[in-house]
């Protein structure tokens, strides 16, 4: 008798330890927001298969499936949201801020007249960028 009363308090550690060990990754994701730039996109790869995406703010981030392991996440406007991916089940496989700004500002100008503003996309000659910039 008192061997099965040993190895149940074992049993209930093994338990707990399995459950400690998958909630780093999760905790991680959370502490550590992932920076996208304006009109770019960022690879995740899943610990697990996605049964559904959930983005906090479409009109911030937008998030495109390529598999049940892969997503790719691209900034759509400045700001932070969050992006979660959940299994068949309902269980956390990617969970993360997601902070949209201008990136690096390479080939990116702003022009400003009066109170508006006009991003411009440029290489060799500069054009008016797709994305517009909301004024203050």
């Amino acid at each position: 008798m008192s061997r099965s009363v040993a190895i149940r308090p074992l049993a209930r550690l093994a338990v707990l330890a399995v459950a400690v060990l998958g909630l780093p990754g999760i905790a991680l994701a959370q502490a550590q927001p992932m920076n996208v730039g304006i009109d770019q996109s960022t690879r995740v790869q899943l610990s697990g298969p996605a049964g559904s995406v959930i983005v906090g703010n479409p009109q911030i981030a937008d998030v495109t499936v390529v598999d049940a392991n892969t997503l790719y996440i691209t900034g759509k406007g400045y700001g932070v949201t969050e992006v979660i991916a959940v299994d068949a089940i309902g269980r956390t496989v990617f969970q993360s801020r997601v902070v949209v700004t201008a990136g690096s500002g390479a080939g990116q100008v702003r022009i400003w007249r009066g109170g508006q503003a006009t991003e411009m996309a440029c290489a060799a000659s500069c054009s008016p960028s797709v994305h517009s910039t909301p004024t203050p």
